[in-house]
């Protein structure tokens, strides 16, 4: 319930423009492996395997690191919840000189094209049904959108109902 009334309370300050990044240079690949590595426990308590990669060891950006940590603990999150036992995530980073692009891909139910486009709005699930197996508030992707913005990325999705699926967020590297 707390973390309902701090979600709430982040879109308000979100979009009356209170919520300011505490922007500084970063390693963007150290945040993204760190935070990666700390869920992994809780994946294996669902026998879920995360596996981490990446095409550079660095990417110095500036960036808000509590913010990106909070995009990617609710995406991680979502991955985790929404993949069945005995399946992998996968946690990819390709940089290059202009921008880094982090892949959060699982191997779960999958979203359909009609959910694709709408749930990053706010209160919005794929599933709305009153006998849903996954609890959630469906504000949770459209805070992720909101902080990617806040950074001048974009995110989407790709997936295929069934087969998994794939969030991509892209960041430009800003020195």
């Amino acid at each position: 319930m707390l973390r309902l009334i701090n979600n709430v309370v982040d879109i308000s300050k979100i979009e009356t423009g209170i919520l300011k990044g505490k922007f500084d240079y970063y390693n963007l690949i150290a945040i993204v492996e760190d935070v990666t590595l700390s869920v992994v426990n809780y994946a294996k308590l669902k026998s879920i395997n995360i596996q981490f990669d990446t095409n550079e060891e660095e990417f110095i950006m500036r960036c808000d690191p509590s913010m990106i940590e909070r995009v990617l603990l609710n995406l991680l999150s979502n991955a985790i919840k929404f993949t069945p036992e005995n399946k992998n995530i996968y946690v990819d980073i390709c940089v290059n000189d202009d921008f880094a692009e982090i892949d959060i891909r699982d191997e779960g139910i999958g979203i359909s094209q009609k959910d694709k486009n709408a749930i990053f709005e706010r209160f919005v699930q794929a599933d709305k049904s009153l006998t849903r197996e996954n609890e959630g508030s469906g504000i949770g992707l459209y805070i992720v959108k909101s902080l990617i913005q806040m950074h001048d990325g974009s995110v989407k999705i790709e997936s295929e109902e069934g087969k998994g699926c794939s969030t991509i967020f892209t960041l430009p590297r800003r020195i």
